[in-house]
């Protein structure tokens, strides 16, 4: 049986060797490259690829895939969009996922940023970079006195819904899906424009479909309170940018915390040796306020999301071409 891995990052490469030695009867070739065009010729002979990536599986990949054979794809990450889904159910490709790595170490990381802006960590530090220790004018709110909107309650929603419960702040939910116990504790609300006009903090946890494209934009932007603060650790394409920054400059949004961005790919993760080198000026706009924390989609990065993440997929890949069954298969 064999399994090629492709773009393993250097952090990863641990855990995909550990993960080796417990599967002996498994050859694991890794790659630190992405699963493209110029790359797919490396798959030939191989019974199942897993890969993690942010660039599309292309239909010419996965015909190759086809003509190689390969009718098993696992990736390390919870989206597949980026899959050619004719492409794939053309050259009968299963795909599998993974679904929750870590919802808490999203969650934590999420509650952390809303701290953060709540108590004006950066507008602190830039000032005492410059020897200014004052506190005033910069006064903090508190959560516990704040109700926060949870805008889809999945694994990652509830698990954040738990810690601002801890905080003693006030939640409210919308999603088309009820949870079963949060519907028993009363917390949903019937509509997003009831969310927008009831919290005093958004914190998004849905997936990125078209139908959750710019679902913050003007138009929702001006349901909300003045002074909203806005939490993005999901999906980059669930806010537009230029509303957003629309927002933050009438003071309609008092602050912002995204982990996600809608033109992140090629962006995030990547070193352009200085500021004036980011090849975004919507990013840089971003990056430049005082009351916007901009992260490159960090908050699954833990060692425990990771070590999930490569056996999770490493293992449905097996199991696949084991038994051709996996509990991780999505439905293209």
């Amino acid at each position: 049986m064999k399994i090629i891995a492709y773009g393993i990052r250097a952090d990863e490469k641990p855990f995909l060797d550990k993960w080796s030695e417990e599967n002996s009867d498994v050859e694991v070739i890794s790659t630190g490259k992405l699963l493209d065009e110029t790359t797919v010729d490396q798959a030939k002979g191989a019974d199942g690829v897993v890969t993690y990536q942010q660039k599309p599986y292309t239909a010419d990949v996965l015909d190759k895939l086809g003509r190689f054979g390969i009718k098993y794809l696992s990736l390390r990450n919870v989206g597949f969009d980026n899959v050619d889904v004719d492409a794939a159910k053309r050259n009968n490709i299963r795909v599998t996922n993974v679904p929750a790595y870590s919802p808490q170490a999203i969650a934590e990381f999420t509650v952390t940023q809303l701290m953060r802006l709540l108590r004006r960590t950066n507008t602190f530090d830039r000032k005492m970079a410059n020897g200014d220790l004052r506190w005033a004018p910069d006064i903090a709110d508190e959560l516990n006195q704040m109700t926060v909107g949870v805008y889809a309650t999945g694994r990652i929603g509830r698990a954040a819904i738990q810690i601002y419960k801890g905080f003693g702040a006030k939640v409210i939910a919308y999603d088309i899906y009820h949870n079963p116990e949060l519907e028993k504790e009363g917390i949903y609300v019937d509509t997003p424009a009831e969310l927008y006009a009831k919290a005093d903090v958004i914190s998004l946890h849905a997936p990125a479909t078209k139908e959750n494209e710019h679902m913050l934009d003007d138009a929702a932007f001006a349901q909300m309170k003045t002074g909203i603060y806005i939490l993005n650790p999901a999906r980059g394409i669930l806010i537009d940018t230029d509303a957003l920054i629309r927002a933050l400059d009438s003071g309609k949004v008092a602050g912002a915390a995204i982990d996600t961005y809608e033109d992140e790919v090629g962006i995030f993760n990547s070193d352009f040796g200085s500021f004036d080198k980011i090849p975004d000026e919507r990013l840089k706009n971003l990056l430049k306020r005082e009351n916007v924390l901009v992260s490159p989609h960090i908050a699954f990065y833990t060692k425990r999301a990771v070590h999930n993440m490569v056996y999770y997929a490493m293992d449905a890949n097996k199991s696949l071409i084991k038994t051709g069954k996996s509990d991780k298969l999505v439905d293209l």
